[in-house]
């Protein structure tokens, strides 16, 4: 996610010359690469761990007859594979290049494949009839506008943080940033919101509200809408009261040490709950559904 919607952030966000462009490299391509390199390790070792569960024993899961079985034959098998290989396209590509325009594209678009790719590890891949592909299409779409906002979320700490010599120009960027990503956040939260309430339908069902804090996926997933209503909370602060105190600053000297920092407590807080809320999917992914109890 912090591949794909870093990337997007650095296209749309960030100066393409200048003393400011060239700085934010600094802090890009690490940001990138590690991503990159962190997706890659855990791909596989998921992989192999899923592998082993399956086969009974780790020794077995380590076996190419078995490794194969489960990429040939499962969907989050080959899901795992097309995150492999998108990592580490998007790893040798920022280790040989610096993350210009090109790049950056190449690296948004391997970790929007990434992000899609996700849906085959949930429950959205198991719906069987009619409405499989639309339960599936529902994963892709929450994933993708997830990722746009962590991605984003990340760029933006390290925009806040970052200081140059040239503390006005990236003072404007700041705020560029902030106001031009309001229109976008509201668009991916009507997105999360729709795809959400699709997957809903096929994971809870209306006749089976209650299952929301009767059963330990509804428990969990109760607690994950919570936390998302503290990222809109804090979202909404940000767009209609510290962006706008960050531009009205602009051009007056100290000024800005206020609105920054409440800004960047705001965003580290906004990060924290974006986390917590993909530790919970990662947590009820690998439980029954409400609408299967």
């Amino acid at each position: 996610m912090v591949l794909f919607g870093s990337s997007i952030f650095a296209l749309y966000a960030l100066p393409r010359t200048g003393s400011v462009a060239t700085g934010a490299l600094r802090w890009l391509r690490p940001l990138l690469a590690w991503s990159a390199a962190g997706l890659l390790i855990a791909c596989l070792l998921g992989l192999l761990a899923q592998t082993s569960v399956l086969a009974g024993s780790l020794s077995e899961g380590l076996k190419l007859s078995s490794l194969s079985a489960v990429v040939t034959t499962m969907g989050f098998g080959r899901s795992a594979v097309v995150r492999a290989v998108g990592a580490g396209l998007a790893l040798l590509l920022l280790v040989l290049r610096r993350p210009d325009r090109a790049t950056l594209v190449v690296c948004a678009s391997l970790g929007a494949v990434v992000c899609g790719s996700l849906a085959w590890m949930g429950h959205g891949a198991s719906t069987e009839g009619a409405g499989g592909p639309l339960h599936l299409g529902a994963d892709i779409f929450h994933a993708l506008a997830a990722g746009l906002w962590i991605g984003a979320l990340a760029s933006f700490l390290f925009v806040l943080k970052w200081r140059p010599d040239d503390n006005a120009e990236l003072d404007r960027i700041r705020h560029k940033a902030l106001h031009g990503f309001s229109g976008i956040g509201s668009a991916l939260v009507a997105v999360l919101v729709a795809s959400g309430l699709v997957n809903s339908w096929f994971l809870v069902s209306p006749t089976r509200l209650s299952g929301l804090w009767t059963t330990p996926y509804g428990q969990l997933l109760s607690l994950k809408l919570v936390l998302f209503m503290g990222m809109l909370g804090l979202a909404a602060a940000n767009r209609f009261r510290l962006t706008p105190a960050l531009g009205s600053d602009l051009g007056t000297d100290g000024a800005q040490v206020a609105p920054l920092a409440e800004l960047r407590r705001s965003l580290i807080i906004e990060s924290s709950l974006a986390f917590a809320v993909l530790a919970l999917v990662a947590w009820f992914g690998m439980l029954a559904p409400v609408s299967a109890q």
